[in-house]
């Protein structure tokens, strides 16, 4: 059995007014993305950009970093967030790697919120101190999430809760972004139920909690067992309490089947990566493969109506997410023409229903 202690994870009352006003303004202009995303289809939703393809740990389900690679520039890190800018993303995403690495990782945040962009980060957690944590605030950080992949470390994860419980602890006193634990079930984990605690864990602690499925080197679907399956659906109805998310691809690819949706990847979300290029995401890394200084409006539109035949049995989560708020419209096509300059997809899309 795992014990903790909780002695120290209650933050105090001015952490909890702050934390109110900072989460009313976060969910108003979380508000705001989903209304401009409904408007236009002609911009990111999100985009993940990284900072660092290095990182501490070596996860051997993991194929999305490496041990040498050097920081991107700061000023590098800055152009491309304003092109992502020019693009009218509205939240860019510090991924890895292991983003906390980045010697100048605060003002690459502040230069996010500076161009109206929303700011989130996924991180292993390692590096977290109280002192971290303030730097994150003051920085404008806005999400933070942490995938934890079992109780006790072993062969296949070192990002387990014994080593990153205090730093949860932490989070919970001083951190004012929200911050998200993702536990996950699949992929060689060889406890299914850690999934479980770790959910629970996070509850607790008054942080939100979901839960993921850990995909093959290609990004691609591999079915649970009986036993994940059912760890996974009950560890996903925690998280529904407190964080609720529209997730049903999940549900599909816990039961081993393909899902029928329509990939957004290049359009609604991109993923560039430290050399600065634009890929439909970290396991499809080579399409489009375009700089992100040539990268238009035109290339949106275009990928906005590709159908993407990896689709089908992706569990990528983040890109199904920002592909949701489109489902019901544009069908795609293998080979989408583009549409006439100056035309919005949104007007496109009504003419066709008017017809």
């Amino acid at each position: 059995m795992f014990y903790y202690k909780d002695s120290t994870c209650m933050p105090v009352k001015a952490n909890r007014v702050r934390r109110a006003l900072k989460y009313v303004h976060r969910r108003l202009r979380e508000t705001a993305v989903v209304a401009k995303g409904l408007i236009s289809t002609d911009h990111p939703l999100m985009a993940h950009i990284i900072p660092i393809r290095r990182c501490n740990l070596s996860c051997t389900y993991c194929n999305e970093f490496d041990s040498f690679s050097p920081p991107v520039p700061l000023d590098t890190m800055k152009r491309r967030i304003d092109l992502l800018a020019r693009l009218g993303t509205s939240v860019i995403s510090l991924s890895g790697g292991e983003p906390l690495l980045h010697p100048d990782l605060d003002e690459i945040i502040r230069h996010i919120r500076s161009t109206g962009a929303m700011a989130g980060m996924i991180t292993n957690g390692y590096l977290l101190t109280p002192d971290r944590i303030q730097r994150l605030n003051q920085a404008g950080l806005e999400h933070l999430q942490i995938s934890i992949d079992n109780v006790m470390p072993d062969a296949v994860s070192k990002k387990s809760l014994k080593v990153l419980d205090r730093k949860l602890q932490m989070l919970a006193e001083h951190a004012e972004f929200h911050v998200n634990i993702n536990s996950v079930v699949g992929g060689g984990i060889k406890n299914p139920e850690d999934a479980l605690v770790v959910a629970r864990r996070a509850l607790q602690l008054g942080l939100s909690s979901t839960v993921g499925i850990i995909h093959d080197g290609e990004g691609q679907l591999r079915p649970l067992t009986e036993v994940e399956r059912e760890v996974y659906l009950r560890t996903e109805e925690l998280g529904r309490r407190s964080y609720g998310r529209f997730n049903g691809f999940q549900e599909d690819v816990a039961h081993g089947r393909e899902h029928q949706w329509k990939c957004r990847a290049g359009a609604r979300y991109l993923y560039v990566c430290e050399d600065g290029l634009v890929h439909y995401c970290s396991q499809q890394r080579g399409y489009p493969g375009k700089p992100l200084e040539e990268y238009t409006v035109a290339d949106i539109r275009r990928e906005f109506l590709t159908e993407k035949s990896c689709a089908p049995r992706c569990t990528v989560a983040c890109v199904h997410y920002t592909s949701y708020v489109d489902h019901w419209r544009a069908p795609q096509n293998r080979s989408a023409p583009l549409p006439p300059p100056g035309s919005s997809l949104v007007q496109i899309q009504m003419n066709t229903l008017e017809q």
